[in-house]
């Protein structure tokens, strides 16, 4: 059974090709990839492909498909999209609203650095601020071209799960 994730503005189609213990074969966009992977403590997974070996950490997101992946160097909203997860946004009715706009992060950690003001321009993928959780520093990009409306937090401030931390319009 094939899925499609989508991860910013790029949907990829993945299916699971065949698997051998702790190796597999993935389809991604009809490219064939030979892994092996092991999740090393619950939501903390460890791949090796071609001999280079990748951590991930996914945390649970606000829907019921969607997650906060976390690498050593980058941070990524993910949505996997199944005909349940169709089903439920088609039933919700989803709107691209203020939601989209308003940046928070799914655990508590502490504020590293703000590159922006209120008042600032941001395009669409610039960092808007840097959050430090569980030993690893993420980037959290503007999903949309706007004007910075509020800044929530200060750096070097504790913060909770799912707290507001940059609002843009």
């Amino acid at each position: 059974m094939a899925l499609d994730i989508k991860i910013g503005e790029r949907t990829a189609t993945i299916r699971l090709v065949s698997k051998d213990g702790l190796k597999a074969t993935i389809d991604i966009d009809g490219k064939l990839f030979e892994v092996d992977v092991v999740m090393v403590e619950e939501g903390v997974y460890s791949i090796i492909h071609n001999g280079k070996s990748y951590n991930i950490e996914m945390i649970p997101g606000d829907g019921p498909k969607n997650y906060f992946v976390n690498t050593y160097y980058t941070s990524h909203e993910v949505e996997i999209i199944d005909a349940q997860s169709r089903y439920l946004k088609n039933r919700k009715g989803d709107s691209d609203g203020v939601g989209d706009k308003l940046i928070t992060t799914p655990m508590p950690g502490k504020v590293v650095r703000i590159p922006v003001k209120e008042g600032d321009l941001v395009g669409k993928g610039d960092t808007v601020i840097v959050i430090s959780a569980m030993k690893m520093e993420s980037e959290y990009k503007s999903p949309v071209d706007g004007v910075i409306k509020r800044v929530y937090v200060q750096e070097g401030q504790a913060i909770n799960g799912n707290q507001p931390l940059v609002e843009i319009e």
